[in-house]
C-alpha cells in the first residue's frame, strides 16, 4: 500500500530524505511529460523537471497541507514552464515554427502523424490554453484539481478548456484542410 502525499511531505520535513525520493518517483513522469507539453522540447522539460523537484526539496516546509500536494507540484511546473519560455523565448508567442521536425518517441510509436499534428496544434496555443489541455488530457486532472492548481475557478476552467478545445479543433481541422 502506497503512502499518502500528505505523510511523505511530513516525513520531508522532518528531513527524512528516503520519502522526498518517494515523491521524486511517483511524480517525476507525470512533471516532465507535463513540461514536454507545455515547453515543447525534451531537453528543456528535462530543466523544468529539475528545477520543479529542487524548488519542492527546498520549499516543501511551505507546502499547505490543506491543498492537494499533486496540485502545488503541478503549480511549480506550470510557473517553470512559463518561465523557461519566457528567458528562451522573449514571451513570444509560439508559432510551432520552432519545431524540431523529427519525430519524438510517442509520435514514432503511434505512427506518427496524428501525434505529430496533435503536439504542432498544441504548441501553437496560447499558454493559458495549452496549460488547460495538458491538465486534462495528458495529466487527466478533474475540474475542480485543475482549478486548484491554476488557481482559478471552475468555471473559468471549464470556459479555458472550452475555448482551448475549439482552438485545437480549428488547428487540427486547418492542418487537414477541411
Amino acid at each position: 500500500m502506497s503512502v499518502d502525499d500528505t505523510v511523505l511531505v511530513q516525513r520531508c520535513c522532518a528531513g527524512d530524505r528516503a520519502a522526498f525520493d518517494t515523491l521524486i518517483l511517483r511524480y517525476q513522469t507525470p512533471v516532465y511529460n507535463a513540461a514536454l507539453r507545455l515547453v515543447g522540447n525534451a531537453d528543456d522539460a528535462k530543466d523544468v523537471a529539475q528545477t520543479v523537484f529542487l524548488k519542492v526539496f527546498l520549499h516543501v516546509a511551505d507546502f499547505d497541507p490543506q491543498y492537494r500536494f499533486f496540485s502545488w507540484l503541478y503549480r511549480i511546473t506550470l510557473n517553470e514552464s512559463h518561465n523557461l519560455l519566457g528567458k528562451r523565448r522573449g514571451y513570444a508567442e509560439i508559432t510551432g515554427e520552432e519545431l524540431d521536425p523529427r519525430p519524438g518517441p510517442e509520435a514514432q510509436a503511434e505512427g506518427g502523424e496524428t501525434v505529430q499534428s496533435i503536439d504542432l496544434a498544441l504548441r501553437q496555443l496560447s499558454l493559458e490554453h495549452r496549460q488547460v489541455i495538458v491538465l486534462r488530457h495528458v495529466l487527466h486532472l478533474s475540474y475542480e484539481a485543475m482549478a486548484e492548481t491554476l488557481q482559478v475557478a471552475d468555471k473559468t476552467v471549464k470556459s479555458r478548456l472550452h475555448s482551448a478545445r475549439q482552438r485545437m479543433r480549428d488547428l487540427l481541422s486547418l492542418e487537414r484542410g477541411v
